[in-house]
């Protein structure tokens, strides 16, 4: 295959741009000279600016797109943008979204290879020219990989694929010497408490024990982050462990600053979320909760990570709305992980990390 102008397909979400990176650090050490570009939605274009990996980073801006058909200008605007994908003429197209929208977008490019899963939905499949097969049960990352290596990518050597930007550390070093911690980093942890999907969403309360307990025990302080949804969330925790002194950093940090936030941090405790996985890439150790999903396809990558699944029957379900609401069963794969666990493998994590 041809990789002179190669061009990457992975617009959302957090994780899933994250769990992308290291096909991009393969194909860069592959390929040195090539042009590399990464279509991603905007909100999440922080991930990937300034990567020194990457050519090119090409916005798509869902929102205004959305409103296609309904608006002349959105319209025009959507029509100018495919043309600039026409006119970079590249010679191969990665689909890693595997959805309609994405799998148009490969063809449009006009590139003679588009490469994009064999089982990939809304029959996106019908776009490519060739289609990688991948086990169902594979994890993302894996699935990412499988299909770099059916276009002749190696693993990469680096395992550095999302860079932290200096300038980021500094700026979180700064904030964090400004909240009172007189050597920053040496007692963070983050917590990111909010699940888009109800299902995944540990009770606030036993964030906010753990928070308590681990304070009380090896001396940290926690630093809450996520976007605007989270806000409830976490002011029930910063109120219910107001002793502990937690941070209220929700909608406080770019991408950037969040990446190097995680990284000066000692560990995260979390739901099964987009944080989750920029822990793992930068090598913070993880506590993960689990309930409807399975840490076998999206939990944190590598090693010296905590997972906490499988406490019910009906578990991975894979469900957004629970099938015992409203009822005592509700939700009991999250509830049946007690807060002192959490704790007890948070503590574990803060040890072996030293």
């Amino acid at each position: 295959m041809d990789f002179t102008r190669t061009l990457i397909i992975k617009p959302s979400s957090l994780g899933d741009v994250v769990q992308a990176l290291p096909v991009l650090t393969a194909m860069r050490e592959a390929h040195p000279k090539a042009h590399i570009a990464w279509l991603v939605a905007r909100p999440f274009a922080g991930l990937l600016e300034g990567n020194p990996r990457l050519d090119e980073v090409i916005l798509f801006d869902r929102a205004r797109f959305g409103r296609l058909g309904s608006s002349v200008r959105a319209t025009g605007e959507f029509l100018k943008f495919l043309d600039g994908l026409r006119q970079r003429k590249f010679t191969l197209a990665l689909d890693l979204q595997g959805l309609f929208r994405s799998g148009f977008l490969a063809a449009v490019t006009g590139a003679p290879h588009r490469v994009g899963f064999k089982a990939a939905r809304e029959m996106a499949a019908l776009f490519y020219t060739d289609k990688v097969e991948t086990p169902p049960e594979a994890h993302a990352v894996d699935r990412y990989m499988m299909a770099a290596r059916a276009i002749g990518l190696a693993d990469p050597k680096a395992t550095d694929h999302l860079p932290v930007r200096e300038e980021s550390r500094a700026e979180i070093r700064r904030r964090l010497a400004e909240e009172g911690f007189s050597a920053p980093g040496a007692s963070v942890i983050v917590v990111a408490a909010h699940a888009r999907w109800t299902t995944k969403q540990w009770p606030a309360e036993r964030f906010a024990e753990v928070i308590l307990g681990a304070h009380r025990s090896v001396g940290t302080r926690a630093v809450l982050v996520g976007s605007t949804a989270a806000g409830p969330t976490v002011e029930t925790i910063i109120r219910q462990a107001a002793g502990a002194r937690p941070i209220n950093w929700v909608n406080r940090t770019t991408l950037p600053e969040l990446a190097a936030l995680i990284a000066e941090s000692r560990a995260m405790v979390t739901n099964d979320s987009g944080p989750m996985h920029v822990a793992a890439a930068v090598g913070t150790p993880v506590v993960a909760v689990f309930g409807p999903t399975d840490p076998g396809r999206t939990g944190p990558y590598g090693r010296g990570h905590h997972v906490l699944d499988r406490r019910a029957a009906c578990a991975p379900c894979f469900r957004r709305d629970c099938l015992f609401a409203g009822g005592d069963q509700a939700l009991c794969c999250l509830k049946n992980v007690a807060a002192d666990e959490v704790e007890r493998h948070l503590e574990e994590a803060l040890k072996a990390g030293r």
